[in-house]
């Protein structure tokens, strides 16, 4: 019984999905979502062995809206290198970052975070999972770069995932 919460979120967020594809409310439609849903939560639920326990609902809260706020600076940033002035310099570059996050699901919201940021690419992780390589489009201080992954995005997955 304790995986019927989490079976029934993806259940419902599919169903939601289906009928908003389908645009229609007919009883066909909601029965054959339903349906289909079920038996998709259902038939996944052996495929993921492991269950996120995600804590700290006002701590992920904060975080999406720092993300959304750090893309949209980001997609200023990089729309300045590619029309700004032709003699400005970027160097773009890989670098290493240290990380103490290592619950899985934290590691994807984190390659998830970097990746859709523009700019930033998720590059690679030590299979002992303790460094973390990204590339980055403007790379002018790599300290900068440390303290932003770490400070803005990893504390406060450690804080929600662990």
């Amino acid at each position: 019984m304790k995986r019927w919460p989490s079976v029934t979120l993806f259940t419902v967020t599919l169903f939601v999905l289906w009928l908003l594809l389908n645009n229609t409310l007919a009883p066909g439609q909601l029965l054959l979502g339903l349906v289909l849903t079920v038996a998709a939560a259902l038939a996944t639920a052996a495929i993921r062995p492991l269950r996120a326990r995600p804590h700290h609902l006002p701590v992920a809260i904060r975080l999406f809206f720092v993300v959304l706020l750090d893309i949209a600076r980001s997609n200023i940033a990089v729309a300045d290198v590619i029309l700004g002035p032709a003699k400005r310099r970027f160097n773009s570059g890989f670098m290493k970052i240290p990380i103490d996050l290592r619950d899985p699901y934290g590691l994807a919201a984190l390659a998830c975070i970097i990746t859709s940021t523009p700019g930033t690419v998720w590059a690679g992780l030590t299979p002992d999972g303790s460094t973390l390589t990204i590339h980055v489009l403007d790379l002018q201080d790599e300290e900068t770069w440390v303290r932003t992954i770490k400070d803005r995005y990893e504390h406060p997955l450690i804080e929600i995932f662990e």
